[in-house]
């Protein structure tokens, strides 16, 4: 995909890089992988953020209970 040169420039891809392409019900929205990843990190951080039991090591340790080791 071609993009052009200003809005290349203003997401940092002058050398060229990667997009996320989106679409959504009001049109198509690109994205830097850095900001697909942040965007994922603060829905994660929404359905994680005070529950204890949200996060690796609690999930590796409910794994490890339930499996006997």
């Amino acid at each position: 995909m071609s993009l052009p040169i200003d809005i290349r420039k203003r997401l940092g891809l002058e050398n060229g890089g990667s997009v996320i392409v989106e679409e959504t019900d009001t049109g198509v929205v690109l994205r830097t992988v850095t900001q697909a990843v942040a965007r994922a990190q603060a829905i994660a951080k929404r359905y994680t953020e005070g529950n204890p039991d949200a996060s690796v090591a609690a999930f590796l340790a409910d794994r490890s209970a339930e499996s006997g080791e």
